[in-house]
């Protein structure tokens, strides 16, 4: 239960730093983001580790787990993020998002291939009907329309915003393969550590990716990039970063008191929470309509079938007892 709740605050506020992100790049850059929200999650996590005491824990946490999360740092916040951050500026949120959430297929891929864990063909299924909703998402069609004042600057990218598809789903796609890789190195790292073994877990990811941008600092472009932020992007990404903590946080907390296949189909309700955050604060900036719609509504109930478990699905469908056996049968990563 209690992993079932930091799961779904941590969809919450993961979609909720995805909107105050996409609000960022729409005039900022993608090395402006990131040099915002990664030392600000790792500021963040700082006091929450002292607080807890999850800091004294760290003389405890074998060198191999140490490791494990320094490397989800630089693998999650600095290659994951900065994909994430590309599609999102390319294709908005709402066309991104359903490919990204191809994490779960991945995670749960490498469940099987590393954790030995089993495969159904229901889960199977999901992930085609996951990769169907991203594909679907992406034939929504989508004309620039400028509102008010905006109509009189149309070239302006905050006032006329033109998806550049191919390039989001790209962007989206290694994501996917960055954040589906992520879980199983935490979980491996973290299991039966308890929320607080989260918490440090969280603290060594967010402190071995502010390394990696601190020492990228030393680049005179990037430098320049950064130093070129705007003070009206400014505070969205730093709303980004503290809200992107909070949700790694929460999610680090869930893999440590429960199995994957408990946390990653809860997670997917961030597809849902995007979508309202989108309409809220970025409706000029974002595609909707119909197939956006049915395309995240196709992501989330892959993820589901993939995550949830087979037996428990298929009980409740009660399916003729041929068909049933079928989507029962278990590719064995053993």
């Amino acid at each position: 239960m209690l992993g079932a709740l930091f799961a779904i605050l941590s969809a919450a506020t993961m979609a909720f730093n995805n909107a105050a992100a996409r609000r960022g790049v729409v005039t900022g850059t993608v090395l402006q983001a990131m040099a915002v929200t990664v030392p600000v999650g790792l500021i963040c996590f700082i006091p929450a580790a002292l607080l807890t005491g999850a800091a004294a824990r760290l003389p405890a946490l074998p060198p191999i787990s140490v490791a494990a999360m320094a490397a989800v740092g630089l693998l999650h916040f600095i290659f994951g993020r900065y994909c994430n951050y590309r599609a999102n500026q390319a294709a908005g949120t709402n066309l991104a998002a359903p490919v990204i959430q191809l994490q779960v297929f991945v995670s749960v891929i490498l469940a099987v291939v590393i954790l030995r864990e089993p495969c159904s063909v229901l889960q199977v299924i999901g992930g085609v009907v996951m990769l169907a909703g991203s594909l679907v998402t992406q034939r929504q069609p989508h004309e620039p329309r400028a509102m008010g004042p905006a109509a009189q600057q149309p070239a302006d990218a905050e006032r006329a915003f033109l998806p550049r598809r191919t390039v989001g789903v790209i962007f989206a796609s290694l994501a996917a393969l960055a954040y589906g890789t992520s879980p199983i190195m935490a979980r491996g790292a973290l299991e039966h550590g308890g929320p607080v073994t989260g918490l440090l877990g969280g603290l060594i990811a967010y402190g071995s990716a502010t390394a990696a941008m601190a020492a990228g600092a030393v680049s005179p472009a990037f430098r320049a990039n950064v130093s070129a932020l705007k003070r009206e992007n400014l505070g969205w990404f730093l709303c980004s970063g503290v809200f992107v903590a909070t949700a790694q946080g929460f999610f680090y907390s869930a893999l440590s008191v429960a199995p994957i296949m408990v946390v990653m189909p809860l997670m997917q309700l961030s597809l849902v929470f995007r979508v309202g955050f989108a309409r809220t604060m970025n409706r000029r900036h974002e595609v909707f309509g119909p197939l956006v719609t049915l395309g995240t509504a196709l992501a989330i109930a892959g993820a589901c079938m993939i995550s949830i478990d087979s037996n428990l699905i298929l009980d409740t469908l009660a399916l003729p007892a041929s068909l049933d056996g079928v989507l029962r049968w278990r590719i064995s990563g053993g």
